[in-house]
């Protein structure tokens, strides 16, 4: 009994000390990378949840020896058939494969996998190994669920990282290109990476598209308009009538300030912006800086006065009208939704509706980027925009990427650096790496507050600008547009956003994704819509889509409709820089230009 009970302590002490070496060999290399900058914060904060997660896998294989051993077994039973399966492939007999790729998985599509034996072997064994390493995780029920889903997402990467597509000697379709282009893909493939590195200096992101195939305000962001008004946050831009007259009440676009508003202005034939000056209304639309460590302070007050209320007070000098309709989105409609709070408890109001696409108010469910969000990952983050100043937009693109690795970018990955395979020109993908930078003031606060401890719900927990916060007091007419598969702000969570708004509530559910769902010009005839016009909104978002019209094609015609009723009686068109404001420069403006890169150096 004494030596068990001493064999017990030297395991724990031994465990100590292995532990303890870890920890600070991590501590050591993150921060070696973390002050050559070599790593965005994302991945310094995944070292250090990996560790944590291994930990937790470790306690559990202790605590469920029997789940452990019976997942042993079965992957032994597999590695077995595959044996037979190698066996009766060698004596040129048909067999079916142990382990097959979905079919929506292009890594595998090539038909040399399954060709060439040991190239076929190996998928079949990586196939095996990953699915059986996430299966034995979901198994993990005892664990929090916060922990399960970061477990889980993290063993995706790490299986993701180690698949077979993404290494030369082991990816038959790029040896048969290497050996047809006698290693041409391989020269092309090392001079798109050095390309693609020069691009993102100490923060690497994969090419996704040609970048040489556009230009904003040249083949993007070209519906016709003029700055009108700029100060050190935002540039207001007023863009020109196609049409006789126009409605009499204002349209004010506030989109996000995480990326670039060009989203909502890609190309003409898909512009939501060009498609709203032609219904015969006079829109504005903010352009945010792209701050660099010198806006460090800038904050949530800074985005509220200096972006939303000076944006609303100059629209009013520029048409003379006092009351316009307002548009937010994403996180540009949260912080639309925090000054109208303001507005209502400093007795202005400004706006006849409120339109907000794919917002979030509420922040119980936020998403797939709910793994990002905990004390370590937002310590991590702080930590980084303290000594910085700023998160970079590249860090954060990143970020984003990784929670659709497969296609945005070990896709990307295999294709330009081992196939040798030049990016197709794709403006939206061109947008998705053309980031903005953001101010430490605002982003840790906005990540903590919001995302964290959910408080912009909770009626008067929140101040800004001398004020608490509270939208049940919001009394503008609104309408929510939320997008079925959106993964960053799902349809439910936008729902529950709105449950909380106050004034008479409408909500309309896309097809489609984050921007798919928005960005769905009337033409295409794609995904259709969800409307329930009831006079209060169901405490159960499914009991509102159960009772919900369906209806095809895209939303706009109909959201215009619904408008109609706020935006006044038509009066001449308004030429920018014609009335109070003067012209400044022509659309796009120069601050939607500056690269996330840039705006760091300056």
């Amino acid at each position: 009994m004494l030596g068990m009970e001493k064999l017990s302590k030297t395991k724990k002490l031994v465990a100590g000390v292995v532990d303890t070496n870890v920890r600070r060999g991590q501590e050591r290399l993150a921060k070696m990378l973390d002050d050559k900058g070599l790593v965005s914060p994302t991945t310094l904060s995944m070292m250090g949840e990996m560790s944590d997660i291994y930990k937790a896998m470790v306690a559990d294989v202790a605590k469920n020896p029997l789940r452990t051993i019976s997942a042993e077994s079965d992957l032994l039973r597999k590695y077995l058939a595959l044996g037979s399966y190698t066996f009766s492939r060698a004596m040129g007999k048909d067999q079916d494969s142990v382990a097959s790729p979905e079919a929506d998985d292009r890594r595998f599509q090539a038909e040399d996998w399954s060709k060439h034996l040991p190239f076929d072997l190996l998928l079949q064994a990586y196939l095996i190994n990953s699915q059986a390493f996430q299966d034995w995780l979901e198994g993990m029920d005892n664990l929090p669920k916060d922990t399960r889903d970061q477990m889980l997402f993290y063993a995706r990467q790490v299986t993701s990282a180690l698949s077979p597509a993404n290494f030369l000697v082991t990816n038959p379709e790029a040896l048969r290109i290497t050996w047809e282009s006698k290693g041409k893909n391989l020269l092309t493939g090392g001079k798109q990476f050095i390309d693609d590195y020069r691009q993102n200096p100490k923060l690497f992101n994969v090419g996704m598209t040609d970048r040489s195939a556009f230009e904003v305000g040249g083949n993007l962001a070209t519906t016709p308009g003029k700055v009108v008004f700029q100060n050190e946050l935002i540039q207001l831009i007023q863009y020109t009538p196609t049409t006789e007259t126009v409605a009499k009440r204002p349209m004010l676009i506030v989109p996000p300030w995480i990326n670039k508003f060009y989203i909502l202005d890609l190309t003409a034939r898909n512009s939501f912006i060009q498609w709203l000056v032609n219904q015969g209304q006079t829109v504005f639309v903010v352009s945010w800086l792209n701050p660099g460590p010198s806006q460090r302070d800038l904050a949530w007050d800074d985005y509220m006065e200096k972006g939303v209320v000076a944006a609303m007070d100059n629209v009013t000098k520029a048409t003379g009208e006092a009351k316009m309709n307002l548009i937010g989105y994403c996180v540009g409609g949260t912080l639309v939704a925090s000054t109208l709070s303001w507005l209502k408890k400093k007795g202005r109001k400004p706006t006849v509706s409120v339109t907000y696409f794919t917002t979030l108010l509420d922040f119980t469910d936020p998403g797939g980027i709910s793994i990002y969000i905990n004390a370590r990952s937002l310590a991590g983050i702080e930590k980084m925009m303290n000594k910085k100043g700023y998160l970079d937009g590249r860090a954060m693109a990143f970020t984003f990427n990784l929670l659709r690795e497969h296609e945005l970018f070990w896709s990307f990955w295999t294709k330009n650096y081992l196939k040798g395979e030049k990016p197709a020109a794709f403006d939206l993908l061109y947008w998705n790496t053309d980031g903005t930078n953001l101010p430490a003031a605002l982003h840790g606060p906005y990540l903590r507050e919001m995302y964290l401890n959910n408080r912009l719900v909770q009626p008067d927990s929140l101040s800004f600008c001398g004020e608490t916060i509270n939208l049940e007091e919001i009394d503008v007419p609104s309408m929510f547009i939320a997008a079925r598969q959106d993964h960053i702000a799902k349809w439910k969570s936008c729902y529950t956003g709105a449950q909380a708004h106050g004034g008479k509530v409408q909500f309309l559910l896309g097809g489609s994704g984050h921007i798919a769902g928005i960005i769905n010009p009337p033409y295409k005839e794609k995904y259709g819509f969800w409307t329930n016009n009831v006079d209060t909104l169901p405490e159960n978002p499914d009991d509102w889509l159960a009772e919900a019209e369906q209806h095809p094609g895209s939303w706009w015609p109909h959201w215009v409709e619904w408008l109609a009723q706020y935006q006044g009686d038509q009066v001449p068109a308004r030429v920018p820089g014609e009335g109070k404001l003067k012209a400044l420069e022509d659309a796009p403006g120069s601050y939607v230009k500056v690269r996330a890169a840039d705006a760091v150096k300056s």
